[in-house]
């Protein structure tokens, strides 16, 4: 009897250290139109697609131009001319412009909370010609 007390307390300190631990989830971009780094013409549509599904509610992305051939010192300029939608997974979300984007450089900035309320954000950089 004595051996089993002793086995069933050294199963119960070393559970905790093989149980699985709970996912958080810490996304990221796993894909974007455009590339990070491509070099596009005039696009109007931009997504983004995440490692893990996130909740539209707690994800946000903004368009800023950061520079624009000719001018120089162009300070950070925010387009707000687009719709977000979401696929049906909450993996990929689409920017829809209103009008193509000029040309220059181009952050599509985003941010989120995973499921674990852990806040993430990045950016993906590209030039429209």
């Amino acid at each position: 009897m004595k051996f089993a007390s002793i086995l069933a307390a050294a199963a119960l300190a070393v559970a905790p250290l093989i149980a699985p631990a709970p996912a958080s989830a810490h996304a990221r971009v796993v894909a974007s139109t455009p590339a990070e780094g491509a070099t596009v013409a005039g696009p109007r549509v931009l997504t983004l697609t995440f490692s893990d599904a996130l909740p539209p509610s707690t994800t946000a992305a903004s368009i800023v131009m950061t520079a624009m051939p000719g001018v120089a010192n162009h300070g950070e300029m925010v387009i707000r001319n687009f719709t977000t939608a979401w696929s049906k997974d909450n993996r990929t979300m689409t920017l829809n412009l209103r009008q193509p984007l000029k040309t220059g450089t181009y952050e599509l900035r985003w941010q989120a909370a995973g499921s674990d309320g852990h806040r993430m954000n990045g950016k993906v950089t590209f030039k429209v010609r």
